[in-house]
């Protein structure tokens, strides 16, 4: 048998580097982002004076550039003061990855050279050698920058104990990266008061913005010209999609691999229309690998009596979903919450409708996705 990776050592004749296209390259100009990096370094600048900087609040909605805006401002700041008198670190955490204050005082341990096990110490062990290195390790003073991403997650999952423990070590500034405007409702009066954070927000990118981005990154990502209209129409898709850079990113490194898989020396606007379904298939199949059990067991009962083109109503659903559980089912009104969070997944939809005088309204239930496609994910697991 002739080897299978034969095909697939050909050269690309669309691209010349994908990685342009990825949302974690960091380019040496973020265009339409002057404006909230130039605050992020006003409020870092205390540093330049040998003083702690401010606690800074990162919000605005996935995609918005917060993350790569962030990690430029770090990278100009770092190489800035690489020769002055002070020590400076700006380590970066992500908090879907380290979600407890035990974990993230590990991995900031761990950052800064010291060996800490994950597993073995108390807390108070973990807390008192993160502290020590303020005092012992480092011959010059220490300035260090904590870069949250994803807060809430943290706060959500921990509470706000972390926030308290850092911005009560001198020297340790916080910032916190949010996608949502209302994630200080996690966070007590008590760490409130001692955060005392400034706030930047990045609003979500119009239609041209996103023009602007992606123009500038086909340049560099293909060898071929990509056609102005094109990138407009990947641009005005994801400017619908909040304004998202990440999802106009995708569109167009998707349809260039989808021009590349057919051979063609083009990328052509039915190349971004075929991108689009091919990643919402791929986000709404990720959304259900990753439901949990009892969720997926509501949908599968969905899906059951969708392929019976039953009217699904709430009731109805109830039932069948106490069928397929063999006795381990919740309440109805658990239940109820679990379509409600379908809903805004938007794998489903709800819609009031009313029986006449006297019977009420009912909620009747759809599907919102293949039913091809929940099947293949639902009975795979």
């Amino acid at each position: 048998m002739e080897n299978i990776f034969k095909d697939m050592d050909n050269e690309s004749v669309i691209f010349s580097d994908k990685s342009f296209l990825d949302h974690k390259f960091l380019p040496e100009h973020l265009p339409h982002r002057d404006e909230q990096i130039r605050s992020i370094a006003k409020y870092w600048s205390e540093i330049l004076k040998n003083k702690s900087p401010s606690d800074v609040t990162v919000y605005g909605k996935t995609g918005t550039g917060k993350t790569v805006a962030i990690k430029f401002a770090r990278q100009q700041l770092l190489e800035y003061t690489k020769d002055k008198d002070f020590l400076l670190r700006i380590e970066y955490i992500r908090c879907t990855d380290y979600n407890t204050e035990y974990q993230v005082i590990v991995r900031l341990c761990q950052q800064l050279g010291l060996d800490v096990p994950w597993r073995g110490w108390t807390k108070a062990e973990v807390l008192n050698s993160f502290r020590s290195l303020f005092n012992n390790k480092f011959q010059r003073k220490i300035i260090l920058i904590v870069i949250l991403d994803e807060i809430d997650i943290l706060l959500q999952k921990n509470g706000d104990s972390i926030l308290y423990t850092l911005t009560r070590i001198e020297n340790v500034s916080v910032l916190s990266i949010s996608n949502y405007i209302d994630f200080k409702r996690f966070i007590t009066p008590r760490v409130m008061s001692s955060l005392r954070d400034k706030e930047v927000v990045f609003p979500p990118y119009n239609a041209q913005q996103l023009e602007d981005i992606l123009t500038e990154r086909a340049k560099m990502s293909f060898k071929i010209n990509v056609d102005s209209e094109v990138i407009k129409l990947c641009a005005a898709l994801a400017a619908k999609d909040e304004g998202d850079a990440r999802y106009a990113l995708d569109l167009l490194r998707t349809a260039g691999e989808i021009a590349d898989e057919n051979g063609s020396l083009s990328v052509i606007e039915e190349n971004i229309r075929q991108a689009k379904e091919r990643i919402e298939h791929n986000i709404t199949a990720d959304i259900i690998l990753t439901l949990p059990a009892q969720q997926q067991r509501v949908l599968e009962s969905i899906l059951h009596l969708t392929n019976l083109n039953e009217e699904i109503t709430s009731g109805k659903l109830y039932e069948e979903y106490k069928k397929i559980s063999n006795g381990d089912y919740l309440t109805y009104r658990r239940v109820f919450d679990i379509i409600n969070q379908l809903e805004l997944l938007g794998i489903i939809s709800t819609n009031k409708i009313s029986r006449g005088r006297g019977k009420g309204i009912t909620n009747l239930i759809s599907l919102q996705c293949d039913t091809i496609l929940l099947e293949d994910n639902l009975f795979s697991l």
